[in-house]
This record gives C-alpha cells, sequence and structure tokens, in this order.
C-alpha cells in the first residue's frame, strides 16, 4: 500500500458519481514518489507525497 512516510498520507475512498447520481467505489490515491533523502548526513530511500517533496525542497534551499 502506497503511504507517505513523512505525513502518513494514504488512498481515500469515496464514490464516483454519474450523470445520473449512481454512486459506484473508487479510491483517490496520493501522489507517492520514491525518492532519495539526506538524512543524518545518508541518503536513504523513502516514498515521499509531493506536498511533502515540495516542502522539503523548499526547505533545503
Amino acid at each position: 500500500m502506497a503511504k507517505c512516510d513523512y505525513c502518513g498520507k494514504t488512498p481515500m475512498h469515496g464514490n464516483s458519481r454519474s450523470h445520473s447520481m449512481r454512486a459506484t467505489k473508487r479510491q483517490f490515491k496520493p501522489n507517492i514518489q520514491r525518492v532519495k533523502v539526506m538524512v543524518d548526513g545518508r541518503l536513504v530511500s523513502r516514498n515521499v507525497c509531493m506536498r511533502c517533496l515540495k516542502t522539503l525542497v523548499k526547505d533545503q534551499a
């Protein structure tokens, strides 16, 4: 299962609604990327959502 290692964001559930308002189950999946991040001076692979990745990049600059 895709899960962000920083914020814990996971897929959410909901309904797709057609024009006739018929409900069918669907999933809202977060944009999880596998990236290498500096932790304690070494590179570590982490599953990170794009919102957290943008925050990490902004904090480094």
